[in-house]
């Protein structure tokens, strides 16, 4: 018995950001922003909406595309750095609690913006082992709740919005996830870190003050890193798996810079045409990354049932994964 991606669904919020908006709060412009990072537009979440909120609406989809009754989903994992709440109740508990699902395991993971394919991972062992039958996987952030927009360094690089999808059992193999491969690193653990408000650094004034609370990167340290880690991990999974580049339908990497795409595929040798680029329409929105990009060309009618896909990902931790599948959905 194999593990099998059956459907995606991703939710994009209605307020759009465009880089002339930055021009306004930060020393930027529409140029930089584009030569740098090859973002355009980002969408964030109102004040009002929760990571939750946003998981849901892409569930709901997930879900309807699958056509699976919500009581089916007997485990739900949620892959975020921007939970409801600082401790408890896991973001997946409220969005279980948000589709009427009874009884099913649920939690969280922090992997930033590897989350996905770490959850997908999961997903994975526990259709494989039996454990469980349908798991719903979610990507779900609202970056613009630890994004300081005084800082122009981060806040012109993410977005909010959600991806999530169900992963079912199939005994086809050209139907199921090949492989997944996930690492990580702490050595690097600053390179991408909010300092509180966790035990190391407890909320106080000082904190707040200090803007301790918000998401703090070293971009070009990340960049270089980035780029060998993905490449490396990628000739990895594909030589284990005794598959070739070319034989590779679509390439879904995480959306973080499309400078750090560019680099990876060229040294992946890798045809444009078989890029999914979603970044300049989204910015980086972590977790949510790459299920939001899958779904996009999906709805372009790109994607079909029975290609092959690779994922390959990087985040704040250090963090890292890859995954050959095929996909599954209609």
């Amino acid at each position: 018995m194999y593990a099998s991606l059956r459907s995606i669904g991703a939710y994009i919020p209605s307020k759009k950001l465009e880089n002339a908006d930055f021009e306004k709060m930060v020393d930027t412009s529409d140029e930089w922003i584009v030569q740098r990072t090859g973002i355009k537009t980002r969408y964030i979440a109102d004040a009002s909406q929760a990571t939750s909120d946003l998981a849901y609406e892409a569930a709901k989809i997930a879900i309807e595309r699958a056509r699976i009754a919500p009581e089916k989903i007997d485990a739900i994992v949620c892959a975020t750095i921007t939970p409801d709440y600082f401790c408890m109740p896991s973001t997946a508990c409220v969005v279980a609690d948000k589709l009427g699902i009874k009884g099913a395991m649920a939690f969280d993971i922090s992997a930033a913006c590897s989350g996905f394919v770490y959850a997908l991972s999961i997903a994975k062992s526990f259709i494989e082992s039996g454990m469980h039958q349908n798991v719903l996987i979610i990507g779900a952030e609202k970056m613009s709740s630890i994004v300081d927009y005084e800082d122009r360094t981060t806040s012109i690089l993410f977005g909010d919005g959600a991806g999530a999808a169900i992963i079912t059992a199939t005994d086809d193999k050209k139907r199921a996830i090949l492989d997944v491969k996930t690492a990580s690193d702490g050595e690097y653990q600053d390179f991408l870190i909010t300092e509180a408000c966790g035990s190391r650094n407890g909320c106080s004034q000082e904190v707040l003050d200090k803007k301790m609370h918000f998401l703090k990167m070293k971009g070009n340290e990340t960049f270089k890193l980035a780029v060998n880690t993905l490449t490396q991990d990628v000739f990895d999974i594909l030589q284990e798996n005794h598959i070739c580049a070319e034989d590779i339908d679509w390439f879904v990497p995480h959306q973080a810079n499309y400078r750090i795409i560019n680099a990876v595929s060229k040294k992946l040798g890798m045809s444009e045409e078989h890029v999914v680029l979603t970044v300049g329409e989204y910015g980086n929105t972590s977790a949510a990354s790459i299920p939001m990009a899958l779904n996009r060309w999906y709805e372009k009618g790109e994607i079909k049932k029975g290609q092959l896909l690779l994922l390959d990902t990087f985040g704040g931790g250090l963090t890292w994964g890859s995954a050959l599948l095929y996909f599954n959905g209609d």
